[in-house]
């Protein structure tokens, strides 16, 4: 029986090309995990509904979103290599990844909006600071089929300083849409905070990496 609450990154033995419109064939070797609950585990909305799908190397982290929609709100300016910070006060697909899951207050936080804008992040009892990840990505918006897909390449080396792909981490994923609140937050891992926090990691599942 599948697991709810593990996704599992596949293996590929070569970096592959992101493009979100066409996506590489490798794609189809990972299995997706796909929520459209929002982040109490409720009202759960098929219009809204994201697929994740992830792919590893030694090297490089891919993450690709395709997430349904019903209206894009996006910022119009950020830096010229595309971050932007408090991206997440627009539309945004989220990944938070924990590698090494004894430390529970610190993980690292991916966010990547419907027009190609960024933001990567190192959260820790501190608070938030910039990662510079060094990511690239590539985003899709197709209107007729109200959808938008994203993929990120993460250099590994950023998230954690030693990967052993035997070595299962802690992760979860969300979506916000909407121009106004209350705004669509949907969570992977139910959270079951009484207000939209994305940052609970005791709710995180798990992701385990394909040999």
């Amino acid at each position: 029986m599948e697991n709810q609450s593990e996704i599992v990154a596949g293996h590929t033995s070569c970096e592959i090309p992101l493009d979100a419109a066409n996506p590489a064939p490798e794609w189809q070797t990972a299995s997706p995990i796909r929520f459209s609950a929002d982040w109490q585990g409720k009202h759960p909305d098929p219009a809204l509904e994201t697929e994740v799908r992830m792919l590893w190397t030694p090297a490089i982290l891919y993450l690709r979103f395709v997430c349904h929609y019903r209206g894009l709100f996006v910022f119009q300016d950020s830096d010229p290599n595309g971050h932007r910070d408090h991206l997440w006060d627009r539309d945004v697909a989220e990944a938070f990844l924990q590698p090494v899951p004894s430390q529970a207050r610190f993980y690292k936080e991916f966010e990547i909006a419907p027009n190609g804008m960024w933001i990567d992040l190192a959260i820790s009892p501190a608070g938030l600071a910039d990662l510079n990840s060094a990511l690239s990505r590539s985003v899709h918006a197709d209107e007729q089929t109200k959808t938008w897909a994203a993929e990120m390449a993460i250099p590994m080396a950023s998230i954690v300083a030693d990967f052993n792909p035997d070595e299962t981490w802690h992760a979860n994923f969300y979506r916000v849409e909407g121009k106004t609140e209350p705004r669509q937050y949907m969570a992977w891992q139910p959270t079951h905070s009484a207000k939209p926090n994305f940052h609970v990691p005791e709710a995180f599942g798990t992701l385990r990496f394909q040999g």
